[in-house]
């Protein structure tokens, strides 16, 4: 490989490894912090909402600067960036019902986006450093709300993620058919190897992976279940 050129992803290389061990710390972290010491919450969502704003404008002010920031790439339509724009929200005004959809969202959406990337160049490349940046800050924003703060997710939240997750399909499907993107990849697969590459050819693999949402959707609901239990009695 020619020394000047950007180093490869490498999947789960140590780079990779690091990025997602130094996520999962700072969402246990920051959530022990604001459960323990409730006057820090409103300090911590700030923190986390300057963060993701400011990589999100670094991005762009690239994309501008290369010449490929365009109104269709701001479209939030793909899962991790619908869930970058709740994330934000939900970090100025903290709502449960939002919450709910972003902790599906983000455990299941940048989680798995974090596991296996669209990603084409490693560690120090910019766009290492912002992929893993902002869908981090995603997650752990979605952490520190729902197991710092208390906002956890009620009875039937999974079936209202996975309702909202069809309705943001829906509209994305219709974009891309009237631009020709490839908005949650419902048109082809991501160029770079992913979890979608082993649940067949399309447009297979499009049900399968909303098999697979469904599906996981409700194990994330798991740890939950003992207080649905309890407060209704059971």
């Amino acid at each position: 490989m020619d020394p000047q050129s950007p180093p490869p992803f490498a999947p789960l290389g140590a780079a990779h490894l690091g990025a997602l061990v130094l996520t999962g710390v700072a969402g246990g972290v920051l959530a022990a912090l604001v459960r323990t010491r409730p006057r820090t919450g409103r300090l911590v969502r700030v923190a986390l909402f300057a963060g993701i704003s400011l990589l999100l404008a670094f991005e762009l002010g690239i994309a501008a600067r290369q010449g490929w920031l365009t109104w269709r790439t701001l479209l939030p339509l793909h899962l991790c960036d619908a869930a970058m724009v709740l994330a934000l929200v939900s970090l100025l005004r903290p709502r449960r019902g939002l919450v709910e959809i972003l902790y599906f969202w983000a455990a299941a959406g940048s989680g798995l986006a974090m596991l296996t990337p669209d990603l084409p160049w490693g560690f120090p490349r910019w766009e290492f450093v912002v992929f893993f940046g902002l869908h981090g800050l995603v997650l752990v924003a979605a952490v520190v709300l729902v197991f710092g703060l208390g906002l956890r997710p009620r009875r039937g939240a999974p079936g209202r993620a996975f309702l909202a997750t069809l309705a943001l399909a829906v509209v994305a499907g219709a974009v891309d058919v009237l631009l020709g993107m490839n908005f949650m990849f419902l048109r082809g697969k991501p160029t770079t190897p992913t979890l979608l590459d082993h649940m067949g050819p399309w447009p297979a693999y499009v049900v399968v992976a909303a098999a697979v949402a469904f599906a996981l959707f409700h194990l994330l609901a798991l740890p939950f279940h003992r207080e649905w239990r309890v407060a209704e009695g059971g």
